[in-house]
């Protein structure tokens, strides 16, 4: 048996005990510099609420009469200040629209067309064949009428858009509502931005800075240039839905979700066909399979 020193227990205790204090200290400092990590920045957009499209999942299809009230709310609203570059007119037909239907909305449109001998610009009206029309000549003028924010182009918004139709939907109706009237100097930017540029969902008064934007939990920063663009009663829907602000921003939202995927309900109509077919060869193959080899002894 080997025998142990008298003093090497204590030389070495004091190490251990110092050791013993110390690790802990560390993995908490080590778990708090990891927590700081990981934690997302205190601007960060907040994580917008799921909603029930019915365009989600493999079994989802739009909802077209949603798509049209959606357009009219685009139409109405967004088109002022935002752009469809990547969408022709003969593309509604994909909404349900008659080719009549989409000449005579694309005739409710002007484009432009060339310029005269004096130079001064010349429009006309859109046909089937033309992509709609920008709201701004270039992105100085877009700058100029928006306080120095470019309005993004919605062709595909809710693809590239982070949280997808889910932020768009609440970014459209998470304006946060102040306890005051607006002020003076968010009033004059409002104004500036377009008339009821201070009016929110259900009316309600929104406080706003010109240098800071409106207070809005799910754009980046908590802040937008955008002014609450909804409000009840902002279009008169066809087949007779009531256009609460909510309903209008879940229409527009469906709408520039079928803009940004207008063939998703063919895709998922040829995948289910696909499957099925496949299904359908599986079981012959393991028929063909067992006949063939029926005569082999097990």
């Amino acid at each position: 048996m080997l025998s142990v020193p008298a003093r090497w227990p204590v030389r070495v205790r004091p190490r251990l005990l110092l050791a013993v204090l110390l690790l802990p200290a560390l993995g908490g400092a080590e778990v708090a510099g990891e927590t700081a990590q990981a934690a997302p920045p205190t601007d960060a957009p907040a994580h917008a609420p799921v909603q029930n499209w019915s365009f989600k999942g493999p079994f989802g299809h739009f909802d077209l009469a949603a798509v049209q009230r959606g357009y009219a709310v685009f139409a109405g609203v967004c088109a002022s200040c935002h752009s469809l570059t990547q969408v022709q007119f003969s593309d509604f037909g994909g909404m349900g629209l008659t080719q009549e239907q989409v000449a005579a909305l694309a005739a409710s449109w002007q484009v432009a067309a060339g310029r005269d001998a004096e130079g001064h610009l010349r429009h006309r009206k859109a046909t089937p064949d033309d992509a709609l029309p920008r709201p701004y000549a270039d992105a100085d003028a877009a700058r100029a009428a928006n306080r120095g924010a470019v309005p993004p182009d919605l062709s595909r918004i809710t693809q590239v858009y982070p949280g997808g139709a889910d932020r768009v939907y609440a970014l459209l109706t998470g304006y946060t509502a102040a306890k005051n009237s607006v002020t003076a100097a968010g009033a004059g930017a409002g104004a500036g931005a377009g008339a009821g540029a201070g009016a929110g969902a259900g009316g309600e008064t929104h406080a706003a800075l010109p240098e800071m934007g409106f207070v809005n939990p799910y754009a980046i920063g908590h802040r937008t240039a955008m002014p609450p663009p909804l409000r009840d009663n902002a279009v008169l829907y066809a087949d007779g839905t009531q256009p609460t602000a909510q309903q209008e921003a879940r229409d527009v939202t469906t709408f520039l979700a079928w803009v940004s995927s207008p063939h998703a309900d063919d895709k998922r109509r040829l995948g289910v066909g696909v499957v099925l077919y496949l299904c359908f060869l599986a079981c012959l193959l393991v028929i063909l399979k067992r006949r063939i080899w029926s005569h082999v002894a097990k």
